[in-house]
């Protein structure tokens, strides 16, 4: 597979025509219709499902065009950090996280170096573990932020003066509202709303009593604003980590910390051996200086 092809592959796939995709390529169609059968052809897959409309993706041309997205914007980033040159830093840094406050400390040291090097530029991919670990041994991303898990001491990492507490997100006049902490027995019975990730979340499964599968569990969520929305509607109890959502002030909503307590530390991780661009180890430093000032 040439980078070109997978070029001329998303094109087709972002403009849903040939025609569409040829002009914004600049290549007659005929040169690009040539290209795609070549391709699927190569990879023995039919990549789109072609009609008078509009061209859709088949579910082996979804499957090519995340991996292909990925690739030409690791091609993008190689070709800026060569590029970058030692007297001016420059480069774009990629940085994979759930939703956390310790982001916090990302966002304190964008700031310092955005007073310095404008030219730096950040971005955040907000994912569960899996997935930013993918992409952080895919070299997609540069760092993570993480909880505890199997993996973090296959990577270089450092613990963050940030944690959470997982709790429970409910109505401001619910009667569990006037209660201090959330037991077990007072959700067994109540409609939940939980993590995509639960199961892999031990230290809250065995909150749970290893009893999952007799829970009342309405829905999941992987964004917990979408789960408070939920709470709002009456739908149910979010059990979730504790500062993301706002409830002060006109809020409707009230978090409640489970009992016992439950402390998730956070990680910032990078790959072992991993040789760093200048813009990257600088962000490293300041990372670094950041978590050693609100240490103190």
């Amino acid at each position: 597979m040439e980078l070109r092809v997978l070029q001329y592959f998303l094109a087709i796939a972002r403009e849903e025509t040939i025609s569409g995709a040829a002009q914004q390529l600049h290549i007659t169609q005929p040169t690009l219709s040539r290209q795609i059968k070549e391709l699927e052809d190569e990879l023995g897959k039919t990549l789109f499902v072609r009609s008078n409309k509009k061209i859709t993706l088949t579910e082996e041309g979804m499957i090519l065009r995340q991996r292909a997205e990925e690739i030409v914007n690791l091609v993008d980033k190689t070709e800026l950090e060569i590029m970058s040159t030692d007297s001016h830093l420059k480069g774009e840094i990629y940085i994979g996280s759930g939703e956390s406050h310790a982001l916090k400390i990302i966002t304190k040291a964008i700031k310092k170096i955005q007073a310095q090097y404008p030219d730096i530029q950040f971005h955040i991919h907000s994912g569960n573990a899996p997935d930013v670990i993918e992409k952080l041994d895919n070299g997609l991303i540069d760092f993570a932020l993480l909880t505890p898990n199997s993996k973090i001491n296959d990577y270089n990492h450092m613990l963050l003066p940030l944690s959470h507490h997982w709790g429970v997100l409910m109505l401001k006049d619910d009667p569990l509202a006037q209660k201090e902490s959330i037991t077990f027995e007072d959700l067994r019975d109540k409609p939940l709303i939980v993590s995509k990730e639960l199961q892999q979340i031990s230290d809250l499964v065995e909150w749970l009593h290893n009893d999952i599968e007799h829970l009342h569990i309405i829905s999941s969520y992987t964004l917990l604003y979408n789960a408070s929305l939920m709470v709002e509607d009456g739908l149910g109890y979010a059990i979730c980590f504790d500062k993301l959502i706002n409830t002060t002030g006109d809020s409707s909503l009230c978090f409640r910390p489970l009992s016992p307590h439950i402390e998730v530390p956070y990680y910032f991780i990078w790959k072992k051996y991993q040789i760093l661009t200048r813009a990257s180890q600088y962000f490293l430093n300041i990372v670094q200086d950041t978590i050693q000032e609100l240490s103190q």
